[in-house]
């Protein structure tokens, strides 16, 4: 089976390219392709995160494995396509370059048979130009704020007598 994706710069403005892959191909290979469609060099650390309706982050496989065997993760080289997206589980995030945070909103879209004419992975339709430079994110934790934008924690910086460590430590 071939899935189309819709692959979504999390930005303001309109920047996405449609992708053809074969269901069976890793998420290494579909790394690849976003990195070509998208015009990156593709020598830069990344990961896909299994994600929900919301478009929350969940699970996490890795380009490479950086746990150094403490707490092994799933490797795109290691995972096909299809063992983390199908119909019932559309959505992927997929997050290239630690550094800059380029963020894209992976969709399955559609599936499709193989066309024996047609050689994949194929870039069906590109829309937009992506920036000079990541767009930047603004990362909150949900449900914590007042309407001040501060944390609800009951926590006052300035009373810390009730805390449980001596302040002369070193």
């Amino acid at each position: 089976m071939i899935y189309r994706f819709r692959v979504i710069l999390d930005a303001k403005e309109d920047v996405f390219r449609d992708i053809e892959i074969d269901s069976e191909s890793t998420l290494e290979e579909l790394h690849n392709s976003i990195t070509q469609a998208f015009g990156f060099e593709g020598n830069e650390m990344a990961s896909f995160y299994e994600s929900n309706e919301e478009w929350s982050q969940g699970e996490e496989i890795a380009l490479f494995d950086v746990s150094e065997g403490m707490n092994s993760i799933r490797i795109m080289n290691e995972t096909s396509i299809d063992d983390v997206t199908y119909r019932e589980q559309p959505r992927l995030i997929y997050v290239y370059d630690f550094l800059n945070m380029w963020t894209f909103l992976v969709e399955l879209a559609d599936i499709a048979e193989v066309d024996p004419e047609q050689t994949y992975p194929n870039l069906m339709f590109a829309h937009g130009e992506i920036p000079e430079e990541a767009p930047e994110k603004e990362f909150v934790a949900e449900g914590h704020e007042d309407e001040d934008g501060d944390f609800d924690d009951d926590f006052n910086k300035d009373d810390y007598q009730d805390l449980d460590f001596d302040e002369n430590w070193n």
